[in-house]
């Protein structure tokens, strides 16, 4: 297998497997406590936490970035190339994709359902601003400290006004 699809195949796996997490951690959360959307955003960020750091911990030998953005930026500085860019996005979106599926079918839920919740606003959008700025400062600072093993893993999650999952799951129930 070449290094391309060793690290496609690692990007997809890696994406769907979190993906799966925050998904499957937040419908878990809406039913766990259907009522406090504090404890909801506490269930999850913590599964997520742990989720991420095990994936990154297992696939960062061959590739874990799990992110496009992360991806995009690493192709600005010339980490890698336009045709590994363009592969391991491919793969970060058909893992995303395929790991909503496969929580929502867990949960007993259909495998595609449209949100009747808007996620829009100038607050939302600056709070997914600053949480991206903070995903990448983390990741692009972790590494060029030479730690590349050491991440912290809540930098742009707990950040963001939107934390999408306990809401959108809690919704999608009702």
């Amino acid at each position: 297998m070449s290094v391309l699809a060793r690290r496609v195949t690692a990007e997809s796996i890696g994406t769907a497997f979190l993906v799966m997490a925050v998904v499957g951690s937040g419908v878990m959360a809406s039913r766990l406590s259907p009522d406090d959307v504090g404890l909801q955003l506490l269930q999850n960020s913590l599964a997520t936490g742990a989720a991420l750091v095990a994936l990154i911990v297992a696939r960062q030998p061959v590739s874990a970035s799990f992110n496009p953005v992360v991806t995009l930026v690493e192709r600005a500085l010339g980490v890698v190339d336009t045709r590994t860019a363009a592969g391991l996005i491919g793969a970060q979106v058909a893992g995303g994709v395929a790991g909503t599926m496969a929580a929502n079918l867990m949960f007993g839920l259909d495998a595609v359902t449209i949100s009747t919740h808007e996620r829009t606003g100038p607050g939302l959008w600056l709070g997914e601003a600053i949480a991206t700025a903070g995903l990448l400062l983390t990741v692009f600072g972790t590494v060029r400290s030479g730690r590349p093993d050491r991440v912290n893993v809540w930098a742009g999650y707990l950040c963001t006004s939107d934390t999408a999952v306990p809401v959108s799951s809690s919704r999608r129930e009702r």
